[in-house]
């Protein structure tokens, strides 16, 4: 299997530094996703391009990460739980509601647990969501449009969740501290 570069501004196109001048100046670095995504420069300005409409969604903060994360919880991704983790704490996240949705349980708070609920939903049934589903999820006070943006990051996720399976994209140092794996496995090293 061919192995994926962790690309620098020394080994890309012209076009993928344009994407690691980006990361750094979005994040103050450049994360390894990025870099591999450098790869393939339309794929990786997709996954910036994606993350700042979610950013400018309906969705708070927080209710944004807890998308990013469900989706990455879903899907087993080492690296995504581990760097959303990170930021979910950064945007004002309490601890409780990231180490649940990290063991995969109920978070305390309603509303961010019908989120949590209906975007593991989504991802387990490729969208096909019944009308009750739709209607549980608007009776904690979320709209159509609100059902459109978990779909907007469940792109942007599957996009970043598939790639790192792909090219076992280790962690970067600034994630280490929320290292992590699905539970019932060990984590990775």
């Amino acid at each position: 299997m061919t192995q994926f570069q962790q690309h620098t501004p020394e080994t890309t196109s012209a076009e993928g530094r344009e994407v690691l001048d980006r990361a750094q100046r979005d994040f103050g670095f450049a994360p390894n996703l990025l870099k591999i995504l450098a790869e393939a420069p339309a794929a990786a300005h997709a996954y910036l391009d994606l993350g700042s409409r979610l950013s400018q969604s309906g969705l708070a903060p927080a209710e944004q990460q807890v998308v990013l994360l469900a989706t990455s919880f879903e899907n087993e991704c080492d690296y995504c739980m581990a760097a959303h983790s990170t930021v979910a704490g950064m945007v004002g996240m309490d601890e409780a509601t990231r180490d649940a949705i990290r063991r995969g349980e109920d978070i305390p708070d309603a509303r961010l647990d019908a989120l949590w609920q209906f975007t593991r939903s989504v991802v387990r049934q490729r969208g096909r969501m019944s009308a009750s589903d739709l209607e549980a999820f608007a009776h904690v006070g979320f709209t159509r449009a609100n059902i459109l943006e978990v779909l907007l990051g469940v792109a942007m996720k599957t996009l970043s969740n598939y790639t790192n399976h792909l090219a076992e994209t280790p962690l970067d140092e600034a994630f280490e501290a929320q290292r992590w794996s699905p539970p019932g496995r060990a984590a990775a090293d």
